[in-house]
């Protein structure tokens, strides 16, 4: 996927690595309040997503394979792979005096060698690096394993073979906010953090309803108010036992029946397959072209359900106060890693989402 056009006469140009539609979103609004004057590069690295991306709205959109699961064919692969997807990428921008780009994590060979080969490849006398928010991920920091700090001396050596691939190392957490590249770090409205407040941007509503949301339903009204329910994979991903599932999906159906009778909307989570594990009779299933995020932000509903789905916490920035959003189950998910309830739970209250 490729496409160019625009004013050749601008300097500063703002790339936008996404591979979800979360980041898709907050690279838009980004776009929109921070970089008016810069052209606009998309980069997508997860073909999920492209069918789901606005063209007219960018300069340019490239869509690259990752490299680790997408290597070209024959020796080397990953390597090569990596730079076709420089040349790509290089091609799009073309020449510039400022380059901006913008990651959800930069600890990746993915995206890491782009750093300093960009520059390069399209005479740019400057850089920034700057993040891009990643939901959850960004409650609490990663810092870099031993593991992964050898991981990236062994990716610094493809610069023996190719000078262009010249990995940048750095400490702290491995997302990059603590990296000497990077300037700025993007945060989500409501949703705490623990960076450094003089290097953060908050960011505004990643959507806006075109309309306000109607009124609670009441006896003789034609549309009653809709509810949604987020699925999850919690027992395909080990988060839950069958048992649990089971327990929370009823108690959601319950609340639901008692607190917002009518029409409940099901959307299935992309790795659930046809298991729909939070799904119960009568519920609707969604079948949608587009990113949860954006048709949330024009679809309105009175509840938006789950268990401990990032999907809540996003539908809680679009929606704002005016709807109930609640967390079942979320006692009885395995959460992988430690302290990693306690901050999704202190989340939930922070952002007045309901735990049952």
């Amino acid at each position: 996927m490729r496409r160019r056009y625009g004013d050749s006469s601008v300097t500063r140009t703002a790339v936008f690595f996404v591979a979800s539609p979360l980041h898709y979103l907050a690279a838009r609004r980004v776009a929109l309040d921070h970089e008016r004057d810069s052209r606009h590069v998309l980069v997508c690295y997860n073909r999920v997503i492209e069918p789901l991306i606005r063209e007219a709205d960018w300069h340019a959109v490239v869509g690259i394979p990752w490299p680790r699961f997408e290597p070209l064919p024959g020796p080397f692969g990953r390597h090569r792979r990596i730079l076709q997807n420089l040349r790509r990428v290089a091609e799009a921008i073309g020449r510039a005096e400022t380059l901006v780009l913008h990651s959800p994590v930069f600890d990746t060979e993915a995206v890491n060698y782009f750093l300093r080969a960009l520059p390069r490849m399209t005479g740019a006398a400057a850089m920034q690096a700057r993040i891009l928010p990643d939901g959850l991920l960004n409650v609490q920091r990663y810092p870099l394993s031993r593991t992964r700090r050898i991981a990236q001396r062994f990716r610094a050596l493809r610069r023996l073979v190719s000078p262009m691939l010249h990995y940048w190392h750095f400490s702290g957490d491995r997302i990059g906010t603590d990296a000497s590249f990077v300037d700025r770090i993007y945060v989500l409205q409501g949703f705490p953090h623990r960076y450094d407040p003089l290097r953060t941007v908050t960011l505004g509503p990643l959507a806006e309803l075109a309309e306000p949301l109607p009124a609670k339903a009441v006896i003789g009204e034609v549309e009653p108010a809709r509810a949604l329910v987020v699925g999850q994979p919690l027992v395909g991903f080990g988060l839950m036992s069958e048992t649990d599932r089971a327990r929370t999906s009823q108690e959601i159906a319950d609340w639901l029946a008692h607190e917002c009778p009518g029409p409940v909307d099901y959307k299935a989570h992309p790795r659930e397959g046809e298991r729909h594990e939070l799904r119960e009779s009568g519920y609707r299933v969604l079948e949608i072209d587009e990113p949860l995020e954006s048709f949330m932000a024009r679809s309105p509903y009175r509840v938006v359900v789950g268990c401990c789905s990032t999907a809540l916490f996003i539908a809680r920035q679009i929606y704002g106060p005016g709807v109930r959003i609640a967390a079942f189950g979320v006692d009885r998910v395995h959460f992988k890693g430690a302290g990693k309830r306690e901050n999704t739970l202190a989340l939930m209250r922070e952002l007045s989402i309901e735990v049952h």
